[in-house]
This record gives structure tokens, C-alpha cells and sequence, in this order.
């Protein structure tokens, strides 16, 4: 199997079917068979609640998910990927959209600049999947921006023969540049220019589906491109990805809670320009934990299994030796006294083999000491990845 069809995400039969429609639309010259198919396989599509489609994931784990939360698919694009940025809409602005899918992140970029600015736009999306990118066409634009998405969108699949006739009639307005790369993230990313985006959306479906899109080396591309005050926004809020994020030398923060329960993440080179500190219990997951091993991909090119399988190896050999065991969320208990004896017993034989006598040890009390200053706000000292690093040096000293 190609890594493009492995890398895809959408469902086995409306990813046969939307190729089958372009095949014909090829053939025929006939613009009824793009025009009609929302209609014809509209069951394929599912309405979120703020009015707009998403579409089925192809099944994982025996199970079958929509690409957007039910919440609001655009609504999410806005809340997530749009009000955490500090766009200075004076200047002009660049992103850089990874896993653009059917287009509803650049869109909502392209709706708020429209508000705010009279500069220009530039927005590079990266999309592996054809079908994924066609799919964008097919389904009705939640907001009329995503029309000018479809436009940028269609002249590309067009450029690689995939479709045939220019249906979309929105013309893209002059002061905005939609270049579309349907290739491997990987492979665009080493081609970027130093210091050009002022942000990075990160939306791959799933950490174990890709997660050659965070690994530390896909990162360190990242703060490559990305401006000094850049921001990365994606919707996980993995250990493995927040610490990828830090060990290739960015900060990090909270991301907005939409649709799910717990925050996504921000990433930038400045702290500055992140408001708020993670969970403290994620912050000492990350710094103390096995839990905390990034995803890495040495080579940019490595498959899925090979990067989880090497993380999997990485986690059993820091295990008990360079990390505290992730079993019953360990780490958290670290300067607290435990009521629960069973639990107790677990957690405390996991900590002596880090040289840890007990949860409320003077080691374990000088491991997450500096925790005792955290604050939700964070500022330019105080912050997620000053006390992750922190954390993590003062594990080291104790076990030696």
C-alpha cells in the first residue's frame, strides 16, 4: 500500500466514490456528475451542529469517527485554529495549513483576515490525499470563504489531472495566495523558505494514525518556518506531542476547549505569545513520565508503525531509569499524601526504583517544588515548559 492511501483518513467507500466521480467527470466532460453527488451521497455526510458537513474517518480500531467534532465542524476551525492566533493584521500574513482536509481551516483564516485586513494573505496547504482534497468541493460551503478555498483547491486538482472542468466561479481576490501541496507534509516542509509563517495549523486526524506528523524532527521544521512570534494551534492535547514540541525548542500552552474536554495545545519560540499554562498534573505527566516520549522520525520519512513502534521501545527502556513509570499515573501523586493503601503500595514501588523512598519524600517534594508557583497565566519565567524542564533536570540529579 502507497503511504498515500495509508495516510488518508476518509471512508473506504466515499473516498472509491468521489475518485469514481472525477474519473467520470474525466471522461465524460460532464459537470452533472460533480454537481449532483452531495445529493445523490449525502448519507456519507454528517451535519455538526452549527449547520455545517463533515465526513466519516475510514475505520480505525474497528471504530469509525466524524473528522470534525459534532459541535460545530467550522465552528471548530474558528475557535481552535483562529482566535488563539495574535495575527498583527498591519503586516502581511502567512500560514502554513498541515492536513488542510476539506479546507475549513484556511477558510476561516481567509474569513478573518477579510474582517480585519487590507494587506495580503499568503496560505499554504498540504493535503496528501486527493480524494480528501475533492471532498472539499463536493461538500455545500459552510461559510462563503470556503468558496474561495474551492477555487484555490480545484485549480490544483485540475494542474494534476484529477478533475477536469472548472465548476468553482468564485475568483480568489488579489491579495490572497493559496498555494496547494498534495504530497507528503513531510516532504513540503523541507522545502520551505527560514522564517516565513506566522502560523502553523497542525489537524491530523489522530497521534497513532500519523504520527510522523509529531515527531521532534517534523517540529524542528516547524521552528525552522515559523516566525520568532509565530503560533502552532493543534487539537491534541498529547503528552508525546507537547513534549515533541519542547525538545524541538518551542513553549508551549493551552489551547481552547471546543467539542472535547480537555484544551488543545499552542506552541510557539516565544512565550510571550501563549496566555495560558497547561494542567499541572499534565505538566508533570510530561516532564516525569514514560508517557512523556515524543514520537521520532529521524529520517523525515519513516512509515507509522516503525515510529510507534520505536517510541513503544524507547518508553520499556526510560521506564525505571531515565523516567518514572506511567503506570497509575504516577508522577501526579509526587508530594502528596495518598489515603488509598492499594494504590499507595503501587505508586510507592514505582517510585523507589527512581530513588524515591515514598510520595511525600524530600526528594519527591524537591522534584515538584517548582510547581508550587504554577499559575494558570502564564508570563516570560513562568510557564508549562520552564517547569517541565525544570522538573525533568531535578528527576535526573535524584536518580542519580
Amino acid at each position: 500500500m502507497s503511504y498515500e492511501n495509508s495516510a488518508r483518513i476518509i471512508n473506504d467507500d466515499i473516498f472509491d466514490l468521489i475518485n469514481e466521480t472525477f474519473r467520470q467527470e474525466k471522461s465524460s466532460q460532464n459537470n452533472e456528475w460533480r454537481l449532483n453527488f452531495f445529493d445523490t451521497y449525502n448519507n456519507y455526510f454528517v451535519l455538526t451542529d452549527d449547520g455545517s458537513y463533515s465526513i466519516n474517518s475510514k475505520e480505525i480500531n474497528h471504530k469509525v469517527e466524524t473528522l470534525h467534532t459534532s459541535t460545530g465542524a467550522i465552528s471548530e476551525s474558528f475557535e481552535k485554529f483562529i482566535k488563539p492566533m495574535k495575527f498583527n493584521y498591519d503586516k502581511d500574513i502567512a500560514i502554513l495549513d498541515i492536513c488542510a482536509g476539506l479546507g475549513y481551516n484556511s477558510s476561516a483564516a481567509i474569513a478573518d483576515f477579510m474582517k480585519n485586513s487590507k494587506t495580503n494573505l499568503k496560505i499554504d496547504m498540504v493535503e496528501i490525499s486527493k480524494a480528501t482534497l475533492a471532498c472539499g468541493l463536493l461538500v455545500p460551503s459552510p461559510i462563503p470563504e470556503h468558496d474561495i478555498t474551492k477555487k484555490a483547491i480545484e485549480n490544483e486538482l485540475i494542474a494534476q489531472d484529477y478533475a477536469t472542468l472548472s465548476l468553482e466561479t468564485t475568483d480568489i481576490p488579489e491579495n490572497i495566495n493559496i498555494n496547494v501541496f498534495i504530497e507528503d507534509a513531510r516532504q513540503t516542509v523541507q522545502r520551505l523558505d527560514d522564517d516565513s509563517y506566522d502560523a502553523i495549523f497542525l489537524d491530523p486526524f489522530s497521534q497513532n494514525m500519523a504520527p510522523e506528523l509529531f515527531s521532534v524532527e517534523f517540529f524542528r521544521e516547524f521552528r525552522r518556518v515559523i516566525r520568532d512570534d509565530g503560533i502552532i494551534a493543534t487539537y491534541t492535547s498529547s503528552a508525546p506531542v507537547r513534549a515533541g514540541f519542547i525538545e524541538a525548542d518551542f513553549y508551549i500552552g493551552l489551547g481552547p476547549i471546543f467539542g472535547r474536554m480537555q484544551g488543545g495545545t499552542l506552541a510557539s519560540p516565544n512565550p510571550e505569545m501563549l496566555d495560558w499554562s497547561l494542567p499541572k498534573n499534565d505538566e508533570i505527566r510530561i516532564a516525569l513520565s514514560d508517557v512523556g516520549i515524543p514520537f521520532r522520525d529521524p529520517s523525515l520519512n519513516n512509515s507509522s508503525e516503525d515510529i510507534l513502534d520505536a517510541r513503544a521501545e524507547e518508553r520499556h527502556e526510560a521506564r525505571h531509569n531515565t523516567k518514572i513509570s506511567s503506570a497509575v499515573k504516577t508522577p501526579i501523586f509526587l508530594g502528596q499524601e495518598m489515603d488509598d493503601e492499594k494504590l499507595k503500595r503501587r505508586v510507592e514501588r514505582n517510585l523507589k526504583k527512581m530513588n524515591i523512598p515514598s510520595t511525600t519524600s524530600n526528594e519527591a517534594y524537591y522534584i515538584v517544588e517548582v510547581e508550587s508557583a504554577y499559575s494558570e497565566k502564564q508570563d516570560l519565567k513562568n510557564n508549562s515548559t520552564n517547569r517541565i524542564l525544570d522538573m525533568k533536570k531535578r528527576l535526573k540529579k535524584v536518580k542519580k
